[in-house]
């Protein structure tokens, strides 16, 4: 469970990463002069914080929905270990009672 929950956080972690390249190769400046002005430097750094704080954001979104995921999977692996814990415990006694019943 660990090992899926750690895949999926660096899943989560790359896809935010591709999506904020892919943004960043598009809005790229079309004219080196234009990006020379300090307003122009400025703004594209604005614009790539901007992008790497969606990116996080979502990244971290799909890594909690994948967290809960793995959570209600092992609450329903757990409650299933339990009642084939009661199982075994019942199928012991009626052994018993059977091997008890054979003595007579």
């Amino acid at each position: 469970m660990k090992k899926s929950i750690t895949l999926s956080l660096v899943l989560a972690a790359s896809m935010g990463l591709a999506a904020c390249g892919e943004k960043k190769a598009e809005e790229a400046p079309a004219t080196t002069e234009e990006a020379a002005t300090p307003e122009a430097a400025a703004d594209g750094a604005m614009d790539a914080a901007a992008g790497a704080a969606d990116a996080t954001a979502a990244a971290a979104g799909e890594a909690a929905d994948a967290a809960a995921g793995a959570a209600d999977k092992a609450g329903q692996a757990a409650d299933k270990a339990g009642e084939a814990a009661k199982a075994a415990t019942e199928a012991t006694d009626a052994a018993k009672g059977a091997l008890e019943e054979a003595k007579k």
